[in-house]
């Protein structure tokens, strides 16, 4: 034995990803049932408790906790169930099945009634479909089969490049199932196992996809309103009519009633994408070959889906643009609001400095007056002082020495206030 490091701990899981979900052989003649159901989250214990409930009747091991698909023998009948993101599958296999009456007594009849029908889960895919040899190797006239489906527009092939024959109308019938009928030419039990699981899920991601078309309907006139709305803002914004701060808050409410949309329906739309391309691959893995007379799935599909899954496309796209656009009128018009404040801002300081020069033009005027006071308060102690030395002996005129005292006490008072100015003015 080859001795290896130490394996990855997801090494075992991934390798055996690619054979996850194997096709089911199915021998002609049989008919299988197939039901899709979307399963929420906190369904999923109880999706697996009840499937174990049905094993259990047939004395087989219940699925592992980590299992998404199972293969089981039920008596006579093949159970295979798969789950899925957001829905689960499960396909029943009964051998046998009679060419006059093909869609009776189907598989899923041949389960208990209520098991299946207390699923957790919503139905989203209710199918039947039947394998039948032949007739010579030849197709059979549609004339032959349209009593089969109602005699409803049937859509059909060769498939396999020959080996099989498809036909189908999509179309829910009175039962609650729609309704497949393949016919085998030279099919191998895995050939037809793998073919007639690509009609089933055709089916099931065809309505998968189909789920975002409410969504995209209930969105259309809301995306017009709020285009109709984000353009009457923007010749707003062109008028320039002083209501920036009303338009700003007009727009903020877009804003977030555009995000609003977007939050309830991009998961939807995201899952539109992915399953109109699975049907895309799943339509190409058949191999069609046209039948005279007949459209082909593919054709089908291009005709009614695709343009179905257009929709969804283009809605989304409106959305993310109108995000896009309502994000360019925010920012344009949050700039204009900015210019205006600054605008305004410049205007208050220039008003606050011509206040500031005025300030300084009283407060030089108080100065010229504070000189005045001080000196004459400082003339009168001079004179005070001459009065006392001159009763004190000195000769002294006390008048004289006060006039004398005046031109030198106010180049003084002038020295010591200017120098007092420049130091705070230094400080400042």
């Amino acid at each position: 034995m080859l001795a290896l490091p130490e394996d990855h701990p997801q090494r075992r899981s991934l390798a055996d990803e690619v054979h996850a979900r194997p096709f089911e052989p199915v021998a002609t003649p049989s008919r299988l049932s197939y039901v899709a159901l979307l399963v929420d989250a906190e369904q999923r214990d109880a999706e697996r408790a009840h499937l174990a409930r049905l094993l259990a009747r047939f004395d087989q091991p219940a699925p592992d906790a980590q299992a998404t698909h199972l293969r089981a023998a039920l008596g006579t009948l093949a159970l295979k169930w798969e789950r899925h993101g957001e829905f689960s599958g499960y396909t029943v296999i009964a051998p046998g099945a009679d060419p006059a009456a093909p869609f009776e007594r189907t598989a899923g009849e041949q389960l208990p009634a209520d098991w299946l029908q207390a699923l957790p889960g919503r139905t989203v895919v209710a199918a039947h479909a039947t394998l039948l040899p032949a007739p010579a190797g030849h197709p059979p006239h549609v004339g032959d089969i349209a009593p089969l489906f109602g005699g409803q527009t049937i859509v059909g092939a060769a498939i396999g490049e020959g080996v099989g024959y498809a036909f189908t109308d999509f179309r829910v019938h009175g039962d609650g199932c729609s309704r497949m009928l393949v016919y085998d030419v030279g099919f191998n039990p895995y050939q037809a196992g793998r073919m007639i699981q690509r009609l089933f899920e055709i089916e099931a991601y065809r309505m998968l996809a189909l789920l975002a078309l409410p969504i995209a309907r209930r969105q259309s006139p809301r995306i017009v309103a709020i285009e109709r709305a984000l353009a009457g803002l923007t010749d707003g914004i062109a008028r320039e009519d002083g209501r920036e701060e009303e338009l700003l808050h007009e727009l903020t409410r877009l804003a977030a009633e555009v995000e609003s949309g977007l939050a309830a329906s991009q998961f939807r739309f995201g899952a539109c994408r992915a399953y109109s391309e699975l049907v895309q691959t799943r339509i190409h893995e058949l191999r069609e070959t046209r039948l005279p007379g007949l459209q082909t799935i593919e054709e089908f599909m291009a005709r009614r889906f695709t343009p179905a899954v257009g929709t969804c496309n283009t809605v989304s796209q409106r959305l993310h643009d109108l995000s896009d656009r309502v994000a360019q009128a925010s920012s344009l018009l949050a700039t204009r609001v900015g210019i205006a404040r600054e605008h305004q801002n410049q205007q208050l300081l220039a008003s606050m400095d011509r206040r500031a020069k005025q300030q300084l033009r009283l407060q030089q005027t108080v100065e010229g007056l504070s000189v005045a006071a001080i000196l004459y308060y400082l003339v009168g102690l001079v004179g005070y002082a001459a009065k006392g030395l001159r009763n004190g002996g000195v000769p002294l005129e006390p008048d004289l020495v006060a006039g004398l005292a005046v031109p030198v006490l106010g180049a003084a008072v002038l020295w010591v206030l200017r120098r007092k100015r420049r130091r705070l003015q230094g400080e400042s």
